[in-house]
């Protein structure tokens, strides 16, 4: 439901409205599990959808692909629309969606190349120590001095290779650069390799603008990144949601506080994002968010608790649905307390005290008024979503994917000549020149030796195979690198 540029989002002892106008200042939605966050999720969605904003957003348990089909009247939805005064307004309809996923089994293949993704970063997802980091830095500060594309992780395990041959070299122009922590990157990217993270460094990349569509009839996309699977892996999954993060803002233009967003970021269980994060990864989220707002850009967190979210990033988020709490432990009693106190108070109840005492699909909403100031927390029976509130089969999915108006554009990997392939030239020239520069030093020292067994004695052919050895060096390693085998420790 849309009334005067605003999104409903239920009503407590009045309606409750999200303004389109703020919904660039950002948002929590918080709650236990069971609660009621994900069809919440779907409201939000749905409302920014047909408002003409496109959506982002991670489906962790596969529900959020309802909103690809429209609802059913069922009596509790009929009922609970009556209870809150939508009654006839509830219009059970589908949202255009677009299904991606890392892996491309349940939607459109999502890559970027690891020039794109950056070494901190990679770093965050290789869990890498400051040595290490430091090495990945000089790798990434060589591939652009010498012109190296860094496109995919075969790429970046040839560039390993190279400065392992050349450290000594390397060492000289950008700082040590030891055996060992190469050795431990090459081992990382294996294992990050073993869980299916080969699939998201490639090309064609993303294009942002592939998430910024609207369909004929103005309504925005919703992108549903597919996120069952890459849960696995959680900290891919962290890592990829902050890597689109800041390639919005780095892409996007200022365009200051519009009348509606331009795009709407969910990032679900956000508290994975933090967990055991870096100080300087949490200072780039706390700028990226506090940015990203003049380029038109909202961002709701989707998380358990309040405190899973650092005071610097939570303090940027100015709309907030707080779903029910439990409060068995001093542990959990406390983050009720906190819960409570990022709420403007309402005199008529103890917001301590009713946090416990939703029902589902019951919750605390707080949303920015005139001026942007919070408006008195109210609570509030959340509306019934349009959409189908449950997953599509796999049937329905594939059919939406086939239709998909990005249909094509990502299904295929393309490789270009980058890294790997250079770096492969040039071992088989080294190759091939101590090859010639053997050949030429035998004819010297023919005429000497016409006298003397052609046959080689044990020290003259220990000799040619180490020179041999030598020269294959990093052709064997790179070899070893497309067959995702870990390369020998230097």
């Amino acid at each position: 439901m849309l009334d005067n540029d605003k999104i409903f989002l239920g009503t407590s002892t009045q309606p409750e409205y999200l303004a389109l106008q703020y919904a660039n200042r950002h948002g929590l939605i918080t709650g236990a599990t069971g609660t009621g966050k994900t069809v919440t999720l779907q409201v939000l969605a749905e409302g920014f959808s047909r408002a003409g904003v496109p959506v982002f957003c991670a489906d962790i348990k596969g529900d959020l692909s309802g909103l690809a089909a429209a609802g059913e009247a069922k009596p509790a939805l009929l009922e609970r629309a009556a209870q809150i005064g939508l009654g006839e307004g509830l219009v059970f309809q589908d949202v255009p969606t677009i299904f991606w996923d890392l892996f491309g089994r349940q939607g459109h293949p999502v890559r970027t190349t690891i020039s794109e993704i950056g070494p901190l970063l990679l770093s965050r997802l290789l869990d890498l120590n400051d040595t290490q980091e430091g090495v990945l830095n000089v790798a990434f500060k060589l591939a652009d001095d010498e012109g190296l594309l860094l496109l995919d992780l075969k790429d970046l395990r040839a560039l390993l290779t190279e400065m392992g041959e050349r450290s000594k070299e390397i060492g000289l122009r950008y700082g040590n650069v030891s055996a060992q922590s190469i050795g431990a990157i090459q081992r990382d990217l294996l294992v990050l390799e073993q869980q299916g993270a080969e699939n998201f460094f490639g090309e064609r990349a993303l294009d942002i603008a592939d998430l910024m569509r609207t369909d004929r009839d103005g309504r925005g996309f919703v992108s549903v990144l597919a996120a069952d699977e890459l849960m696995r892996s959680p900290r891919l999954y962290a890592t990829f949601l902050l890597w689109l993060l800041s390639e919005l803002f780095e892409e996007l233009p200022e365009v200051g506080d519009p009348a509606k967003p331009r795009l709407v970021f969910f990032f679900d269980e956000a508290h994975l994002l933090f967990d055991d994060a870096p100080k300087a990864l949490v200072d780039k989220v706390e700028q990226v968010v506090k940015l990203i707002r003049s380029k038109g850009v909202g961002v709701y967190f989707v998380t358990q608790n309040p405190a899973d979210i650092p005071e610097p990033v939570l303090a940027q988020l100015g709309n907030r649905v707080q779903h029910a709490l439990r409060a068995y432990t001093p542990r959990e009693q406390k983050a009720v307390r906190v819960a409570a106190e990022t709420f403007r108070p309402n005199p008529a109840f103890s917001t301590e005290e009713v946090i416990t005492q939703l029902a589902t699909g019951e919750a605390l909403v707080s949303t920015l008024g005139p001026k942007g100031v919070p408006s008195v927390v109210g609570r509030t029976m959340i509306r019934p979503p349009g959409g189908r509130i449950g997953p599509l089969s796999p049937e329905e999915r594939r059919s939406i994917i086939t239709a998909s108006p990005v249909g094509g554009l990502y299904d295929d990997v393309i490789d270009r000549d980058s890294a790997f392939e250079v770096l492969a030239r040039k071992a088989e020239r080294r190759q091939a020149n101590a090859e010639d520069a053997s050949q030429r030093q035998e004819r010297q020292d023919e005429a000497p030796r016409a006298r003397r067994s052609t046959r080689q004695t044990p020290a003259e052919a220990a000799m040619n195979s180490l020179a041999r050895t030598v020269a294959n060096r990093l052709g064997s390693a790179l070899v070893r690198g497309v067959l995702g085998s870990l390369k020998r420790g230097w």
